[in-house]
């Protein structure tokens, strides 16, 4: 069995490329570039908690990374290094050879580069730093909403959470949608470009982690704005038409989809609708910004059914501690 350093030095040791210094010592060193800000996050994939105990292991090496590309895609970000502290109960070399070949498959194909981390005996835990570029005051937030703004959302949402609630017995679905909403489960796709592209044309934006409706108030609170998305207007993957009820609520509150939702003002529609033709992705004008609601603690978002009447809401999201 390999110690905890041929491991690394076996598996996620590779050449740097533009780091001044990467993995070796006791720190990774980067030079930023000038007229770019620095965008740095963090994301914690916990066995049971995140994912289920028997993931294959190369979309469970894709996912810790895909999860913090997404968070720098709503920032319209570029991702550019990373570090991975990486808790094993046992070394198993075949398990860790697939991970590794999932992480860097997707770490070559969108330039990052792993730069560091660190290693140690545990549950199974995967925790990951993510840093990127973004020109200076041209970063995409949560906070520059304005009434009047288009709401608009990436791809679609909903896949993710069926999968989990068919694992738990919650639902029962057909052996097709299993297969499509397993896949949105465990090998999301970062929306990296069009988060770039939307630079300068986005007013605000977040990815679609915990719920759509959830996602959406944390745009409003930190815009001091209110939002209406429109029933009719959100996109539906197969898996969610055929599941009624709990396709919508999956739909409105489920996570794990990692879709873009973002605001732009309603001029500059048709030039979010080509940014989506150009980076291949789906984009869909889903609701409206309006100013602050007065009441109710859940007023900041409203989902208006066919009538135009608000549907009544139960959970809008995931919470850890909930």
């Amino acid at each position: 069995m390999p110690s905890e350093f041929e491991l690394i030095g076996r598996y996620f040791t590779r050449p740097s490329r533009t780091a001044a210094l990467g993995v070796g010592d006791d720190c990774a060193l980067v030079r930023q570039p000038d007229g770019l800000a620095l965008a740095i996050t963090t994301d914690m994939l916990v066995e049971s908690v995140h994912f289920f105990p028997d993931v294959d292991p190369e979309s469970l090496g894709h996912k810790t990374l895909a999860v913090n590309l997404s968070d720098l895609a709503a920032m319209g970000a570029e991702p550019r290094w990373a570090t991975l502290a990486l808790a094993l109960p046992a070394i198993d070399e075949v398990w860790v050879a697939a991970f590794a070949r999932g992480l860097f498959a997707l770490a070559e194909r969108e330039g990052v580069e792993l730069i560091g981390g660190d290693t140690t005996r545990g549950p199974l835990n995967l925790c990951m730093t993510l840093i990127g570029l973004s020109p200076t005051g041209l970063a995409l937030r949560r906070d520059g909403a304005c009434p009047g703004d288009d709401i608009w959302l990436s791809g679609a949402t909903g896949e993710a959470a069926l999968a989990v609630a068919h694992r738990r017995g919650t639902v029962l679905l057909e052996e097709a949608d299993r297969v499509a909403c397993t896949r949105r489960l465990e090998w999301p796709q970062p929306r990296t470009a069009l988060g770039k592209a939307l630079r300068g044309v986005a007013s605000s934006a977040i990815d679609v982690s915990d719920g759509l409706v959830q996602d959406l108030g944390h745009i409003c609170e930190r815009s001091g704005v209110g939002a209406q998305l429109v029933a009719a207007d959100l996109p539906r993957a197969a898996a969610v038409r055929h599941q009624g009820e709990a396709g919508l609520t999956a739909l409105l509150a489920g996570g794990d989809d990692y879709e873009l939702l973002f605001t732009a003002p309603p001029d500059l529609r048709d030039r979010v609708a080509r940014i989506g033709l150009v980076c291949d992705v789906p984009v869909t004008r889903v609701g409206v910004i309006i100013p602050t609601p007065l009441v109710g603690e859940h007023a900041r978002v409203t989902v208006l059914d066919e009538r135009g009447g608000a549907l009544a809401l139960g959970a809008t999201g995931f919470d850890h501690f909930a």
